[in-house]
């Protein structure tokens, strides 16, 4: 009787971690979406976020219109059309310590706004007998921005200076063409680029090499960051947090990379990966208290990726929990 007992509460046991197992939830995704955009070909890539407002901007890159999101909506609203001042593309996206916007438009330059009105404040141009692609862009604590070209392999400066005369030409102050590993013809280089709070120094992502670039702001230095535990290859847009966190998107491997840098930006370790289909080739991401915001491109549905492997859903931006 002792034995059939045994046997019968074994067997329940048995049953009872069954069903809890089989019938456990799944853990929930760390990926869910903070807002969405509107328009069927919007193909989204650069963002910013405002800590001042908590306003969120986000460019397109298919026609130039720049969205912005207010604290805790859904839906994002058009701030500045499509084709304002003959813009054609937004790539990216910065506001800096003054609440003004900036945004790069590859095939130009890049133009500032007062986020309050949608004003433009100032517009500098690259050199339109020289190939380029303008495509990221940072701004130091002294009011300085870096625009990085992925097809010379240059990084262009506008100073405060600059700013306040309200236009010019875009001129290179960092020239990595040397620098970088040579890409295969026709591929981009240096792409995302952020600096450190004290600005001391820029560091830059190219996206075909897989390498992180260091620029010393006081002495013009460039070097590599020694990566450790993996590579930055198809990363595009990449943040700087004050602690030193790095994070970087990588468009067509829906990645996402968390690395720890160094005090002095010259060595970086990878301390998390996520990746997650649901992404939809992230193009680049601002890290705001509790969750990263993280642009959801769709390149591949039609938009600039080759071949297309089929329509668009609603564009979004995905808001990311742990990264």
């Amino acid at each position: 009787m002792r034995k059939l007992s045994h046997i019968l509460l074994s067997a329940a046991a048995v049953t009872l971690t069954a069903a809890l197992t089989t019938g456990a939830a799944p853990a929930p995704s760390p990926v869910g979406t903070a807002f969405t955009l509107p328009g069927s070909k919007v193909y989204p890539e650069g963002i910013a976020a405002d800590p001042r407002t908590g306003t969120v901007y986000v460019g397109s890159y298919a026609d130039g219109t720049v969205y912005r999101a207010r604290p805790g909506a859904r839906t994002a609203e058009v701030f500045l059309p499509s084709g304002t001042d003959g813009r054609r593309t937004a790539n990216g996206l910065r506001v800096d310590t003054r609440g003004r916007l900036w945004v790069t438009d590859s095939t130009a330059g890049v133009a500032v706004y007062d986020t309050a009105t949608g004003t433009r404040l100032a517009r500098f141009e690259a050199a339109a007998d020289t190939p380029h692609f303008i495509n990221d862009l940072t701004v130091t604590p002294d009011g300085t921005a870096y625009l990085t070209d992925s097809v010379r392999a240059v990084i262009y400066r506008v100073t405060p200076g600059q700013l306040r005369a309200g236009s010019g030409p875009l001129t290179v102050a960092y020239d990595l063409s040397g620098h970088v590993t040579p890409p295969p013809p026709g591929r981009l280089t240096l792409n995302g680029i952020t600096s450190d709070r004290a600005g001391r120094y820029l560091l830059t992502v190219d996206m075909t090499g897989g390498e992180l670039h260091r620029v010393d702001l006081r002495t013009g230095a460039l070097s590599r960051v020694a990566l450790t535990g993996g590579d930055l290859k198809a990363a595009d847009g990449i943040q700087l947090s004050p602690a030193g966190t790095l994070r970087a998107a990588h468009n067509v491997t829906n990645t996402l990379t968390r690395w720890q840098l160094s005090p002095d930006g010259t060595r970086a370790r990878l301390t998390r990966t996520l990746t997650d289909a649901s992404l939809q080739i992230p193009t680049t991401l601002a890290h705001t208290p509790g969750r990263t915001l993280v642009v959801r491109s769709q390149f591949d549905k039609g938009g600039p990726l080759t071949p297309s492997t089929g329509t668009p859903v609603t564009f979004s931006v995905a808001a990311v929990r742990g990264l």
